[in-house]
Order: structure tokens, then sequence, then C-alpha cells
């Protein structure tokens, strides 16, 4: 059976890779690694051997590293604006002008830093950044407004 998609490697190592597919969050173990590292996007296809135990890369379409980090500039006026309107607890998402989005959190402002772990730790980020088409996730903080802005970008 074969299977086209957007993959994130999660895992990687000499023998073997971790591929978990974007769309529908299946996990696939391929029986060696070609050169995958861990945090690379895969527009992909796979093909699952007989009993359907491991899954070998068929062919890659795209490949492209997935980043991760925080930036030192603030939420932008924007990005306030949308925490504004929501309550503590809110996650506000737009999309950004041409490729991406911006997800704006709205936390209690003693929250933020464990806001902003939380997000760049989370799988599910470079998931959603493999899903959009992207290639790096930034985060901003406002401390003092318990601001959290998460962008994914080109």
């Amino acid at each position: 059976m074969e299977k086209q998609s957007t993959f994130l490697v999660t895992h990687a190592d000499a023998g073997s890779a971790v591929l978990k597919d974007a769309d529908d969050g299946q996990v696939h173990t391929l029986a060696e690694n070609p050169d995958l590292d861990a945090n690379d996007a895969l527009d992909a296809t796979v093909a699952s051997d007989e009993l359907g135990v491991t899954w070998e890369l068929v062919d890659v379409e795209e490949r492209r590293p997935l980043t991760t980090g925080e930036s030192e500039e603030p939420p932008t006026s924007q990005e306030r604006d949308l925490a504004a309107e929501g309550d503590e607890g809110d996650v506000t998402t737009r999309e950004r002008a041409g490729i991406g989005e911006i997800h704006v959190l709205t936390v209690p402002p003693e929250r933020v830093a464990d806001a902003v772990s939380d997000v760049l730790d989370d799988e599910a980020t470079l998931v959603r950044a493999a899903r959009l088409g992207v290639n790096r996730v930034e985060v901003r903080r406002d401390g003092e407004a318990g601001v959290v802005s998460v962008r994914y970008l080109p």
C-alpha cells in the first residue's frame, strides 16, 4: 500500500526514521533511514511492507528542514489587538499574507514563559508547520500583556 502526504520526521538515527503524517497523525516507521534528519518536513510517498509493519520512502517531492525559535521582537500591534479581543486561554488564528499563519495566545502574564516553552517543545507545532508548508516557527512574547504569538513563516 502506498500513501502520499506531508510528513514530519519525528526521529532519525542511522538505522531507521519515524515519520508522522501531518494530515491524519498516523506514524510510519521506516525500515531504514535514507539520510533523513529529525524535524525535516517531507512531501513524499511511502509504501508499507507486506505486513504493514514498516514502511519505505518511495518518492520525495520536497524536503525542507523546520526550525523553531523565540524572537527578541515583541508581538506586533495586530497580534496585541487580537489578544486584547480574546479572553484568557483563547487562541486566535489568522492567515498571513502569502504562506503561513499567526496564532495568538492570550495567557495570564505569569504563564507567558511557560506558554512559550510549551509551544517550542510541542511536536504539534512542527506538525502544523509541515502541514502549512512553511520552514520556520517564530515565537514572540509580551510578558506584561500576557501575549504569545506563534508565527508560521516561509
